[in-house]
């Protein structure tokens, strides 16, 4: 079931991003992909996982430098049954509004500082500023 709701995402995922293309907008456009609660490392009662707190974010677009950004979490090491988060997701906001959407306070608005991680070979043509 898991790999079928997967590909059920994968799918609408990848037709968006050949929509993009077919009109010639797919350079403009990043997605960030990610659940609001993590998974659990061990299968429950019902052949699923209970929310947990650590969980993967995609970021999809012609401009992203693909492969994997921060270190994957221990599936062995946990803390009492979750995963231990490697990369604080706000690291993750910071380079889509930082280097995605050019805006350069994110200290402000993320109400701290988290380094961008360097995910895009090139933002957009026109992008806002702090001011």
């Amino acid at each position: 079931m898991h790999a079928r709701l997967l590909m059920y995402a994968s799918d609408a995922l990848s037709g968006f991003m050949r929509d993009l293309e077919r009109i010639g907008r797919s350079k403009d456009v990043a997605i960030l992909v990610f659940t609001e609660f993590g998974r659990r490392v061990e299968e429950n009662a019902s052949l699923g996982t209970d929310h947990g707190t650590a969980t993967p974010l995609f970021v999809i677009g012609d401009s992203v430098k693909g492969g994997f950004h921060g270190e994957p979490p221990s599936l062995t090491e946990l803390d009492d049954g979750n995963l231990i988060k490697t990369t604080d997701f706000r690291r993750v906001y910071a380079s889509m509004v930082e280097e995605w959407m050019g805006f350069d306070d994110t200290e402000r608005l993320l109400r701290g500082r988290f380094e961008p991680l360097g995910l895009f070979e090139r933002a957009p043509a026109s992008t806002p500023s702090a001011g």
